[in-house]
């Protein structure tokens, strides 16, 4: 594919990207929780963050299989996936330090149980890797996460200081802005592209894009049903993965 034609599928996966993000806050139940509410569940808070710290650590171990990937197939790569890597490395202490204005400990954190979710997603990132041989459904992921959190964190960060009081969420904006500064949405697709050639490629991606995004929802659905609602969140996982 041609650089005109990566171009072309970017616009493409972009849009597709705002339009999932408009759907998950108009069908997804407590989508908007943080965005929008004026009483935050101090438990859905505590358990949002904790559970970004924890997906951000196993994160590193799959990031550290596709550098080995890369050194096997492309260097070049490997060493600038090295370099995103160890940027990101360290990045759930920023977290953490939120957690700690809200009374949850490092202890704390490291301890809890990784929600049946959060379970799913790294699961379906090793298939990629062991399965089919290569690291796009992670990649594609990630660039998932990059965009998807900069049209939903800073809304939902600004709403959460007003209501638990301003520099609450320090840490997570410090997030944000060290994304934007560093480009990261536009160099991850720049690696992504390296795997796509064909339209066979491209539909491969968009099928990655389209089950992180149920992944997605259905974190937020377990996240809701368990803290706000208190019920069975792995039973709420099952049924919105299964919604038509």
């Amino acid at each position: 594919m041609t650089r005109n034609e990566h171009a072309e599928f970017k616009q493409e996966v972009d849009e597709l990207l705002r339009e999932m993000v408009q759907q998950f806050y108009r069908e997804v139940e407590g989508a908007d929780h943080l965005f929008r509410a004026k009483d935050i569940n101090l438990a859905y808070y505590q358990r949002h963050v904790i559970e970004i710290i924890l997906r951000l650590r196993m994160k590193r171990w799959i990031d550290a299989l596709t550098i080995h990937y890369f050194t096997k197939h492309n260097p070049v790569l490997a060493k600038k996936w090295c370099a995103y890597t160890e940027d990101e490395m360290l990045h759930d202490s920023m977290f953490a330090k939120d957690l700690e204005r809200v009374g949850v400990s490092r202890e704390e954190i490291y301890s809890t149980e990784p929600m049946f979710s959060t379970k799913l997603l790294q699961g379906y990132f090793y298939y990629g890797l062991e399965h089919e041989g290569r690291p796009l459904a992670s990649l594609s992921s990630s660039y998932f996460i990059e965009n998807v959190s900069l049209m939903t964190q800073p809304g939902w960060i600004e709403n959460v200081e007003q209501v638990l009081g301003a520099g609450m969420a320090k840490g997570q904006q410090a997030h944000v802005n060290h994304d934007l500064e560093d480009d990261h949405t536009d160099f991850v697709w720049d690696v992504l592209m390296t795997f796509v050639h064909t339209d066979d490629d491209r539909r491969r991606v968009v099928e990655h894009i389209t089950n992180v995004y149920r992944l997605f929802c259905a974190f937020y659905t377990e996240l809701y049903h368990r803290t706000v609602l208190q019920q069975d969140g792995a039973f709420a996982v099952v049924k919105a993965l299964t919604r038509p």
